[in-house]
């Protein structure tokens, strides 16, 4: 949002992980005034030479406007929230909290009525990419909360990113996450499927996928993970084992909404085969072995050069 300030509100920042990292990153070169926290201190001191402050206790981020929580599980959120030497232990709060952790709707309510008794305003805020998309500029946030707390955060969403979505009140940003999830892990396996088959009838993998990129069905994500399926470069950016998760939540909701997923069922198992298989430490994107194994085929890098997208 051009001719925004971004030094309007002070921010408070939690999780330093790959993700947090580089959406705090951003926030602090873009000139907000930003002070971070994270469990290891070490991790979060190179953000002071992009111009934010580093906290010596989660309780002094009370004394920010807008928090925003990016860590591992829904007990992190409410351990760095309302702990012992949590950010609320003082007796002091933010106004707006804004969490970007990938938790269950039930999870989020909870969390969601605990700061309500405190006059803070939660902000579920899921994500689509990782910290390389992020970097590129072109994270994706889908948000959900009050109005007001959403006018008040979203010129800080934006510099993280290319936008914003946001779906209404309460958890529905939760649900979309999970929504978006379990599309990925069906596409994915999808797109590995289709990939084999046209290696086997004898095209090379990044002739088929240059197609595929540029037909009507290509997207942000299909070329991304073009490197991966063509070089076998399976680097994390997303395990097998959080997939897992993600594709429960989905089903979960299934059955609490009678809403039937046959399809999401199957890649499940695939999902659970690949775990199974000890790919937990390779990125998700590694269905394509499985998919080769099945069909009797050997696979090799290509080695050759193609794009994941997001050069500028």
């Amino acid at each position: 949002m051009a001719g925004q300030n971004l030094k309007a509100h002070r921010l408070g920042w939690i999780g330093i992980g790959r993700m947090g990292y580089a959406m705090a990153e951003r926030l602090a070169k873009g000139g907000c005034d930003i002070t971070v926290w994270n469990r290891t201190r070490e991790k979060a001191e190179p953000l002071a030479k992009a111009g934010a402050k580093i906290a010596g206790s989660l309780a002094e981020l009370a004394a920010c406007d807008i928090v925003f929580t990016m860590v591992s599980t829904g007990k992190d959120v409410k351990e760095v929230l309302f702990g012992a030497n949590g950010v609320t232990s003082m007796g002091r709060a933010p106004k707006i909290v804004v969490d970007s952790t990938s938790i269950s709707l039930e999870e989020s309510a909870e969390i969601r009525e605990k700061l309500g008794k405190l006059g803070v305003k939660l902000l579920a805020a899921p994500v689509s990419g990782n910290d390389k998309v992020v970097k590129a500029g072109k994270l994706m946030f889908v948000i959900s909360g009050s109005q007001d707390a959403y006018d008040a955060a979203r010129p800080y969403l934006e510099q993280m990113g290319r936008g914003s979505s946001y779906v209404g009140e309460g958890e529905l940003a939760r649900i979309a996450k999970i929504c978006h999830n379990v599309y990925l892990s069906v596409v994915i396996q999808s797109l590995c499927e289709i990939t084999i088959l046209a290696q086997k009838a004898g095209m090379p993998r990044h002739a088929f996928l240059d197609f595929v990129n540029n037909s009507i069905f290509g997207c942000m994500f299909t070329r991304y993970k073009t490197p991966a399926l063509v070089n076998l470069d399976f680097h994390v950016t997303f395990t097998p084992e959080l997939l897992r998760k993600d594709i429960d939540l989905g089903l979960s909701a299934g059955r609490e909404f009678g809403v039937p997923m046959p399809l999401t069922s199957v890649v499940r198992d695939l999902v659970q085969t690949l775990i199974g298989n000890g790919y937990t430490d390779k990125d998700f994107s590694a269905l394509l072995l499985l998919q080769a194994k099945a069909s009797g085929i050997e696979l090799k890098p290509e080695n050759v050069k193609v794009s994941d997208g997001l050069e500028s």
